[in-house]
């Protein structure tokens, strides 16, 4: 199913239900799509749709964080349920050891042998990974089979 018609059958579901935090994220999540399509002047492709998702995710991790740090709960519990919502729309995250293998096929395909060859690594993996994959335990772990 198409991520838009996804997301807009879940907004009325959600505005039925009169589910605030949901129905919020979710129409979070709609305007950040449809700005980028703006942006680009076309509609977005799986893989960026997939891209702005990871990078929504990230701010929200981010912002749970910083929250945290600050001693706010209440604005940690709303992001962390807005998180929950956004990630629903994200595909399976893939376990350790499947990241693993995807890894060390890149360094193979890139010939990288050292921790200076990160950079065409990732530039193989995060096509391949992106939305499936957290980018920062990517980058910790191609850093990890690079220096070895």
């Amino acid at each position: 199913m198409d991520l838009n018609v996804k997301i807009n059958a879940e907004m009325i579901t959600a505005a039925k239900a009169k589910d605030k935090i949901r129905l919020s994220a979710i129409r979070m999540l709609k305007t950040a799509l449809h700005n980028k399509e703006i942006e680009l002047i076309r509609p977005l492709n799986e893989t960026e749709t997939l891209q702005l998702l990871a990078a929504i995710v990230k701010q929200r991790k981010d912002s749970i964080e910083q929250f945290a740090k600050g001693g706010r709960t209440d604005l940690v519990e709303k992001e962390e349920a807005e998180l929950k919502v956004i990630q629903e729309f994200m595909p399976a995250q893939m376990s350790e050891a499947e990241v693993e293998a995807i890894i060390k096929k890149a360094i193979a395909e890139a010939g990288a042998v050292s921790v200076k060859d990160m950079g065409k690594v990732m530039k193989v993996l995060m096509p391949q990974l992106t939305g499936k994959a957290d980018g920062k335990m990517v980058g910790e772990k191609v850093k990890a089979l690079l220096s070895e």
